[in-house]
Protein backbone atom coordinates (compact mmCIF):
# COMPACT_ATOMS: atom_id res chain seq x y z
CA UNK A 1 0.00 0.00 0.00
CA UNK A 2 2.86 2.43 0.75
CA UNK A 3 4.61 1.65 -2.59
CA UNK A 4 1.56 2.31 -4.74
CA UNK A 5 1.01 5.89 -2.93
CA UNK A 6 4.28 6.76 -3.12
CA UNK A 7 3.76 5.78 -7.15
CA UNK A 8 0.32 7.41 -7.58
CA UNK A 9 1.49 10.72 -5.94
CA UNK A 10 3.98 10.70 -8.38
CA UNK A 11 2.27 10.03 -10.88
CA UNK A 12 -0.43 12.52 -9.82
CA UNK A 13 2.21 15.06 -10.03
CA UNK A 14 3.28 13.99 -13.39
CA UNK A 15 -0.42 14.61 -14.53
CA UNK A 16 -0.26 18.02 -13.04
CA UNK A 17 3.29 18.93 -14.97
CA UNK A 18 1.39 17.98 -18.52
CA UNK A 19 -1.35 19.68 -18.06
CA UNK A 20 0.58 22.66 -17.19
CA UNK A 21 1.76 22.09 -20.16
CA UNK A 22 -0.73 23.89 -21.84
CA UNK A 23 -0.40 27.10 -20.46
CA UNK A 24 3.15 26.57 -22.45
CA UNK A 25 1.58 25.97 -25.60
CA UNK A 26 -0.89 28.84 -25.39
CA UNK A 27 1.96 31.06 -24.86
CA UNK A 28 4.19 29.75 -27.55
CA UNK A 29 1.28 30.23 -30.06
CA UNK A 30 -0.06 33.73 -29.10
CA UNK A 31 3.95 35.18 -28.91
CA UNK A 32 4.59 33.17 -32.71
CA UNK A 33 1.70 35.45 -33.97
CA UNK A 34 0.45 38.48 -34.30
CA UNK A 35 -2.03 40.63 -31.68
CA UNK A 36 -5.04 40.53 -33.69
CA UNK A 37 -5.39 36.42 -33.02
CA UNK A 38 -4.43 36.66 -29.78
CA UNK A 39 -7.89 35.65 -27.89
CA UNK A 40 -9.07 33.02 -31.02
CA UNK A 41 -5.68 30.77 -30.23
CA UNK A 42 -6.21 31.48 -26.92
CA UNK A 43 -9.70 30.46 -26.96
CA UNK A 44 -9.08 27.33 -29.30
CA UNK A 45 -6.53 26.41 -26.59
CA UNK A 46 -9.07 26.31 -23.55
CA UNK A 47 -11.55 24.42 -25.92
CA UNK A 48 -9.44 21.85 -26.57
CA UNK A 49 -8.35 21.29 -23.03
CA UNK A 50 -12.48 21.15 -21.39
CA UNK A 51 -13.61 19.03 -24.35
CA UNK A 52 -11.04 17.03 -24.88
CA UNK A 53 -11.24 15.86 -21.19
CA UNK A 54 -14.61 15.56 -21.34
CA UNK A 55 -14.93 13.33 -24.62
CA UNK A 56 -12.13 11.16 -23.44
CA UNK A 57 -14.17 10.48 -20.36
CA UNK A 58 -17.45 9.42 -22.33
CA UNK A 59 -15.60 7.35 -25.26
CA UNK A 60 -11.42 7.96 -25.47
CA UNK A 61 -10.47 6.02 -23.17
CA UNK A 62 -12.20 3.04 -23.67
CA UNK A 63 -11.53 3.20 -27.11
CA UNK A 64 -7.74 3.27 -26.29
CA UNK A 65 -7.74 1.10 -23.53
CA UNK A 66 -10.53 -1.50 -24.69
CA UNK A 67 -9.60 -4.81 -22.65
CA UNK A 68 -9.17 -7.87 -25.02
CA UNK A 69 -9.35 -6.85 -28.72
CA UNK A 70 -8.76 -7.42 -32.25
CA UNK A 71 -5.66 -5.17 -32.07
CA UNK A 72 -6.82 -2.78 -34.20
CA UNK A 73 -10.82 -1.56 -32.66
CA UNK A 74 -12.20 -2.18 -29.51
CA UNK A 75 -14.67 -0.41 -26.96
CA UNK A 76 -14.92 -1.13 -23.42
CA UNK A 77 -18.17 1.23 -23.24
CA UNK A 78 -19.44 4.52 -22.52
CA UNK A 79 -18.03 6.74 -19.54
CA UNK A 80 -15.88 5.72 -16.99
CA UNK A 81 -16.22 2.72 -14.57
CA UNK A 82 -16.39 2.73 -10.67
CA UNK A 83 -12.76 1.96 -9.54
CA UNK A 84 -13.89 0.63 -6.40
CA UNK A 85 -14.19 -3.05 -5.19
CA UNK A 86 -17.77 -4.36 -3.84
CA UNK A 87 -17.33 -3.45 -0.54
CA UNK A 88 -16.63 0.03 -1.73
CA UNK A 89 -12.60 -0.09 -0.74
CA UNK A 90 -10.37 1.07 -3.26
CA UNK A 91 -9.62 -1.49 -5.87
CA UNK A 92 -5.70 -2.34 -5.02
CA UNK A 93 -5.82 -4.82 -7.90
CA UNK A 94 -6.08 -2.21 -10.87
CA UNK A 95 -2.22 -1.50 -11.17
CA UNK A 96 0.47 -2.04 -8.75
CA UNK A 97 1.66 1.72 -9.63
CA UNK A 98 -1.21 4.10 -9.47
CA UNK A 99 -4.92 4.02 -9.02
CA UNK A 100 -7.82 4.06 -11.84
CA UNK A 101 -8.41 7.31 -11.34
CA UNK A 102 -5.02 8.77 -11.90
CA UNK A 103 -4.68 6.39 -14.89
CA UNK A 104 -7.47 8.30 -17.05
CA UNK A 105 -6.26 11.81 -15.90
CA UNK A 106 -2.78 11.36 -16.74
CA UNK A 107 -3.52 9.89 -20.07
CA UNK A 108 -6.23 12.51 -20.77
CA UNK A 109 -4.30 14.98 -20.27
CA UNK A 110 -1.83 13.54 -23.18
CA UNK A 111 -5.45 13.26 -25.44
CA UNK A 112 -5.57 17.40 -25.55
CA UNK A 113 -2.15 17.63 -26.53
CA UNK A 114 -2.46 16.67 -30.22
CA UNK A 115 -5.28 19.05 -31.14
CA UNK A 116 -3.30 21.76 -29.45
CA UNK A 117 -0.42 20.85 -32.00
CA UNK A 118 -3.38 21.67 -34.90
CA UNK A 119 -4.12 24.40 -33.42
CA UNK A 120 -0.87 26.20 -33.56
CA UNK A 121 -0.07 25.12 -37.20
CA UNK A 122 -3.09 26.70 -38.44
CA UNK A 123 -3.83 30.09 -36.29
CA UNK A 124 -4.45 33.28 -37.75
CA UNK A 125 -6.91 31.57 -40.89
CA UNK A 126 -8.61 28.93 -39.80
CA UNK A 127 -12.55 29.45 -38.66
CA UNK A 128 -13.73 28.61 -35.20
CA UNK A 129 -16.43 26.34 -35.63
CA UNK A 130 -14.63 24.27 -38.14
CA UNK A 131 -11.88 23.83 -35.96
CA UNK A 132 -13.85 23.26 -32.86
CA UNK A 133 -15.67 20.11 -34.64
CA UNK A 134 -12.31 18.63 -35.87
CA UNK A 135 -11.15 18.62 -32.51
CA UNK A 136 -14.05 16.90 -31.40
CA UNK A 137 -13.66 14.23 -33.92
CA UNK A 138 -10.43 13.97 -34.28
CA UNK A 139 -9.66 14.00 -30.08
CA UNK A 140 -12.74 12.29 -29.44
CA UNK A 141 -12.02 9.13 -32.10
CA UNK A 142 -8.96 9.67 -33.81
CA UNK A 143 -6.66 9.50 -31.01
CA UNK A 144 -7.56 7.27 -28.68
CA UNK A 145 -8.07 4.33 -31.71
CA UNK A 146 -4.50 5.37 -32.74
CA UNK A 147 -3.10 4.90 -29.27
CA UNK A 148 -4.67 1.55 -28.70
CA UNK A 149 -2.64 0.31 -31.41
CA UNK A 150 0.09 0.11 -29.34
CA UNK A 151 -0.56 1.46 -25.58
CA UNK A 152 -3.87 -0.55 -25.32
CA UNK A 153 -2.15 -3.90 -26.72
CA UNK A 154 -3.12 -3.79 -30.29
CA UNK A 155 -1.00 -4.63 -33.52
CA UNK A 156 1.76 -2.79 -32.93
CA UNK A 157 2.32 -4.09 -29.41
CA UNK A 158 2.15 -7.74 -31.17
CA UNK A 159 4.74 -7.85 -33.52
CA UNK A 160 7.40 -10.11 -32.96
CA UNK A 161 9.98 -7.07 -31.93
CA UNK A 162 7.44 -4.65 -30.67
CA UNK A 163 6.96 -1.07 -31.63
CA UNK A 164 8.10 0.79 -29.01
CA UNK A 165 6.92 4.59 -27.55
CA UNK A 166 7.61 5.54 -24.59
CA UNK A 167 6.32 8.70 -23.83
CA UNK A 168 4.40 9.46 -27.30
CA UNK A 169 7.09 10.66 -29.98
CA UNK A 170 4.70 8.99 -32.53
CA UNK A 171 1.76 8.46 -30.25
CA UNK A 172 1.02 12.11 -29.30
CA UNK A 173 3.38 14.60 -31.47
CA UNK A 174 3.17 12.87 -34.95
CA UNK A 175 -0.31 11.66 -34.61
CA UNK A 176 -0.92 15.58 -33.92
CA UNK A 177 2.15 16.63 -36.64
CA UNK A 178 0.54 14.23 -39.41
CA UNK A 179 -2.93 16.44 -38.76
CA UNK A 180 -1.33 19.51 -39.01
CA UNK A 181 0.41 18.66 -42.66
CA UNK A 182 -2.98 18.07 -44.03
CA UNK A 183 -4.61 21.08 -42.21
CA UNK A 184 -2.73 23.31 -43.62
CA UNK A 185 -1.97 22.13 -46.97
CA UNK A 186 -6.09 22.10 -47.47
CA UNK A 187 -6.52 25.52 -45.84
CA UNK A 188 -3.60 27.80 -47.80
CA UNK A 189 -0.93 30.09 -46.28
CA UNK A 190 -1.94 33.50 -44.61
CA UNK A 191 -2.13 36.72 -46.63
CA UNK A 192 1.42 38.06 -47.56
CA UNK A 193 3.06 35.16 -46.14
CA UNK A 194 4.43 34.06 -49.74
CA UNK A 195 5.75 36.77 -52.15
CA UNK A 196 7.34 36.15 -55.60
CA UNK A 197 6.82 32.32 -54.71
CA UNK A 198 9.18 33.84 -51.98
CA UNK A 199 7.96 33.34 -47.80
CA UNK A 200 8.23 36.49 -45.88
CA UNK A 201 8.29 36.93 -42.28
CA UNK A 202 5.48 37.79 -40.38
CA UNK A 203 6.78 38.02 -36.58
CA UNK A 204 4.99 37.28 -33.44
CA UNK A 205 4.01 39.98 -31.57
CA UNK A 206 5.49 38.97 -27.91
CA UNK A 207 8.31 36.78 -28.47
CA UNK A 208 9.47 36.79 -24.46
CA UNK A 209 5.91 35.62 -23.64
CA UNK A 210 6.87 32.56 -26.64
CA UNK A 211 10.21 31.92 -24.48
CA UNK A 212 7.99 31.56 -21.25
CA UNK A 213 6.00 29.03 -23.69
CA UNK A 214 9.11 26.97 -24.09
CA UNK A 215 10.30 27.27 -20.37
CA UNK A 216 6.91 25.88 -19.41
CA UNK A 217 6.99 23.42 -22.03
CA UNK A 218 10.19 21.87 -20.86
CA UNK A 219 9.45 22.11 -17.47
CA UNK A 220 5.99 19.77 -18.32
CA UNK A 221 8.05 17.09 -19.85
CA UNK A 222 9.63 16.12 -16.78
CA UNK A 223 5.57 15.17 -16.38
CA UNK A 224 5.24 14.07 -19.44
CA UNK A 225 8.20 11.89 -19.99
CA UNK A 226 8.99 11.24 -16.37
CA UNK A 227 5.36 9.69 -15.39
CA UNK A 228 5.96 7.98 -18.39
CA UNK A 229 7.33 5.24 -16.31
CA UNK A 230 4.17 4.64 -14.63
CA UNK A 231 6.22 4.20 -10.92
CA UNK A 232 8.13 6.54 -8.76
CA UNK A 233 11.16 3.96 -9.93
CA UNK A 234 14.31 6.24 -8.81
CA UNK A 235 16.57 4.78 -11.11
CA UNK A 236 14.68 4.68 -14.43
CA UNK A 237 12.47 8.20 -13.33
CA UNK A 238 15.90 9.73 -13.02
CA UNK A 239 17.50 8.25 -16.03
CA UNK A 240 14.26 9.54 -17.81
CA UNK A 241 14.39 12.98 -16.58
CA UNK A 242 18.78 13.63 -17.76
CA UNK A 243 18.12 12.25 -20.96
CA UNK A 244 14.78 14.70 -21.14
CA UNK A 245 16.93 17.18 -20.64
CA UNK A 246 19.94 16.86 -22.19
CA UNK A 247 18.41 16.20 -25.80
CA UNK A 248 16.32 19.53 -25.27
CA UNK A 249 19.93 21.73 -24.41
CA UNK A 250 21.68 19.66 -27.44
CA UNK A 251 18.36 20.38 -29.75
CA UNK A 252 18.63 24.40 -28.60
CA UNK A 253 22.65 24.53 -29.33
CA UNK A 254 22.82 22.78 -32.42
CA UNK A 255 19.61 24.31 -34.39
CA UNK A 256 20.79 27.89 -33.37
CA UNK A 257 24.37 26.75 -34.39
CA UNK A 258 22.96 25.63 -37.84
CA UNK A 259 20.51 28.36 -38.05
CA UNK A 260 22.84 31.04 -37.43
CA UNK A 261 25.52 29.18 -40.15
CA UNK A 262 22.84 29.07 -42.62
CA UNK A 263 21.36 32.28 -42.43
CA UNK A 264 23.99 33.90 -40.28
CA UNK A 265 21.58 35.60 -37.79
CA UNK A 266 21.13 34.56 -34.44
CA UNK A 267 17.60 33.34 -34.38
CA UNK A 268 15.79 33.09 -30.72
CA UNK A 269 12.97 31.34 -32.24
CA UNK A 270 15.00 28.68 -34.14
CA UNK A 271 16.85 28.21 -30.73
CA UNK A 272 13.25 27.49 -29.30
CA UNK A 273 12.21 25.19 -31.61
CA UNK A 274 15.29 23.21 -31.32
CA UNK A 275 14.91 22.49 -27.99
CA UNK A 276 10.90 21.57 -28.25
CA UNK A 277 13.00 19.56 -31.59
CA UNK A 278 15.09 18.11 -28.84
CA UNK A 279 12.03 17.08 -26.32
CA UNK A 280 10.33 15.57 -29.13
CA UNK A 281 13.09 14.05 -30.37
CA UNK A 282 14.37 11.62 -26.88
CA UNK A 283 10.07 11.26 -25.99
CA UNK A 284 10.11 8.24 -27.56
CA UNK A 285 12.95 6.18 -25.85
CA UNK A 286 13.88 8.36 -23.00
CA UNK A 287 13.74 5.52 -20.89
CA UNK A 288 16.35 3.54 -23.29
CA UNK A 289 19.05 5.71 -24.03
CA UNK A 290 22.16 6.77 -21.92
CA UNK A 291 23.09 10.57 -21.49
CA UNK A 292 25.27 10.13 -24.75
CA UNK A 293 22.72 9.12 -26.93
CA UNK A 294 20.35 11.23 -25.34
CA UNK A 295 22.80 14.13 -26.48
CA UNK A 296 22.90 12.79 -29.94
CA UNK A 297 19.42 12.24 -30.43
CA UNK A 298 18.23 15.84 -29.20
CA UNK A 299 21.21 17.51 -31.66
CA UNK A 300 19.98 15.56 -34.27
CA UNK A 301 16.75 17.03 -33.87
CA UNK A 302 18.05 20.53 -33.36
CA UNK A 303 19.35 20.39 -37.29
CA UNK A 304 15.96 18.74 -38.53
CA UNK A 305 14.48 21.80 -37.01
CA UNK A 306 16.36 24.09 -39.18
CA UNK A 307 16.02 22.29 -42.39
CA UNK A 308 12.24 21.07 -41.89
CA UNK A 309 11.25 24.63 -41.77
CA UNK A 310 13.27 25.32 -45.10
CA UNK A 311 11.32 22.45 -46.61
CA UNK A 312 8.02 23.64 -45.54
CA UNK A 313 8.68 27.34 -46.89
CA UNK A 314 10.07 25.69 -50.15
CA UNK A 315 6.47 24.11 -50.43
CA UNK A 316 4.70 26.76 -49.59
CA UNK A 317 3.44 25.82 -46.42
CA UNK A 318 2.91 28.45 -44.01
CA UNK A 319 3.28 26.70 -40.11
CA UNK A 320 3.66 30.00 -38.08
CA UNK A 321 4.63 28.61 -35.28
CA UNK A 322 7.03 25.80 -37.00
CA UNK A 323 4.57 22.74 -35.56
CA UNK A 324 5.06 20.59 -38.33
CA UNK A 325 8.63 20.62 -38.05
CA UNK A 326 8.67 20.46 -34.30
CA UNK A 327 5.84 17.11 -33.40
CA UNK A 328 6.41 15.60 -36.77
CA UNK A 329 9.52 15.81 -38.53
CA UNK A 330 11.44 15.20 -34.92
CA UNK A 331 8.62 12.91 -33.85
CA UNK A 332 9.22 10.64 -36.68
CA UNK A 333 12.67 11.12 -36.23
CA UNK A 334 12.80 10.23 -32.38
CA UNK A 335 10.71 7.17 -33.13
CA UNK A 336 13.56 5.89 -35.36
CA UNK A 337 16.10 6.61 -33.25
CA UNK A 338 14.80 4.31 -31.09
CA UNK A 339 16.16 1.24 -32.93
CA UNK A 340 19.52 3.17 -34.03
CA UNK A 341 20.52 3.82 -30.14
CA UNK A 342 20.08 2.66 -26.60
CA UNK A 343 18.67 -0.62 -25.14
CA UNK A 344 16.58 -1.57 -27.83
CA UNK A 345 18.14 -0.83 -31.07
CA UNK A 346 18.58 -3.57 -33.74
CA UNK A 347 17.91 -4.04 -37.12
CA UNK A 348 14.52 -5.80 -36.23
CA UNK A 349 13.66 -2.86 -33.51
CA UNK A 350 14.31 -0.44 -36.62
CA UNK A 351 11.76 -2.24 -39.00
CA UNK A 352 9.25 -1.94 -36.12
CA UNK A 353 9.56 1.48 -35.70
CA UNK A 354 9.35 1.97 -39.42
CA UNK A 355 5.81 -0.20 -39.69
CA UNK A 356 4.61 1.87 -36.62
CA UNK A 357 5.44 5.88 -38.39
CA UNK A 358 3.46 4.29 -41.50
CA UNK A 359 0.90 3.04 -39.55
CA UNK A 360 -0.05 6.42 -37.82
CA UNK A 361 0.82 8.51 -40.94
CA UNK A 362 -2.29 5.73 -42.48
CA UNK A 363 -4.44 6.85 -40.32
CA UNK A 364 -3.80 10.36 -39.48
CA UNK A 365 -3.46 11.39 -43.06
CA UNK A 366 -6.62 9.69 -44.07
CA UNK A 367 -8.68 10.80 -41.14
CA UNK A 368 -7.91 14.14 -40.88
CA UNK A 369 -7.74 14.87 -44.91
CA UNK A 370 -11.86 13.08 -44.55
CA UNK A 371 -12.68 15.30 -41.71
CA UNK A 372 -11.10 18.60 -43.25
CA UNK A 373 -11.74 18.02 -46.99
CA UNK A 374 -15.88 17.25 -45.61
CA UNK A 375 -15.65 20.73 -43.49
CA UNK A 376 -14.32 22.66 -46.15
CA UNK A 377 -16.60 21.72 -48.81
CA UNK A 378 -19.73 22.15 -46.41
CA UNK A 379 -19.15 24.82 -44.21
CA UNK A 380 -15.83 26.33 -45.32
CA UNK A 381 -12.81 26.23 -43.31
CA UNK A 382 -11.14 29.82 -44.03
CA UNK A 383 -11.67 33.03 -42.42
CA UNK A 384 -12.42 35.78 -45.26
CA UNK A 385 -9.55 38.07 -46.47
CA UNK A 386 -11.65 41.09 -44.53
CA UNK A 387 -11.32 38.67 -41.66
CA UNK A 388 -7.79 37.68 -41.45
CA UNK A 389 -6.42 41.29 -42.22
CA UNK A 390 -8.40 43.36 -39.28
CA UNK A 391 -7.91 39.67 -36.98
CA UNK A 392 -10.13 36.94 -36.01
CA UNK A 393 -10.46 38.31 -32.18
CA UNK A 394 -12.83 41.17 -33.41
CA UNK A 395 -14.64 38.81 -36.01
CA UNK A 396 -14.63 35.81 -34.08
CA UNK A 397 -14.92 37.31 -30.76
CA UNK A 398 -15.74 40.74 -30.35
CA UNK A 399 -12.87 41.23 -27.95
CA UNK A 400 -9.39 42.59 -28.09
CA UNK A 401 -6.83 40.91 -25.93
CA UNK A 402 -4.82 44.14 -25.25
CA UNK A 403 -6.99 47.01 -25.66
CA UNK A 404 -5.01 49.41 -24.19
CA UNK A 405 -2.17 48.22 -26.38
CA UNK A 406 -2.78 48.75 -29.62
CA UNK A 407 -0.08 47.92 -32.33
CA UNK A 408 0.33 48.88 -36.02
CA UNK A 409 -0.12 45.40 -38.04
CA UNK A 410 0.50 44.53 -41.47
Amino acid sequence: MELLTTNNVWMMICTALVFFMHLGFAFLEIGLTRQKNTINILFKNIFIITVGLLLYALVGFNLMYPGEFNGFLGFAGFGLDSPLTAEGALDLTYNEGYTYWTDFLFQGMFAATAATIVSGAVAERMKIGPFMIFTVIYVGLIYPIAGSWKWGGGFLQTLETPFYDFAGSTLVHSVGGWAALVAVALLGSRIGKFKDGKPQAIPGHNIPLATAGVIILWLGWFGFNGGSVLSADPALTSLTLVTTCLAAAAGGVIAALVSTLKYKNLDLTMFLNGILGGLVGITAGADQMSPTDAIIIGAVAGAIIVFAVALIDKLRLDDPVGAIAVHLACGIWGTLAVGIFGALASGAQFVSQLIGVASYAGICIASSFLIIFILKKVVGIRVSEREELEGLDAHEHGMDAYPDFRLNER
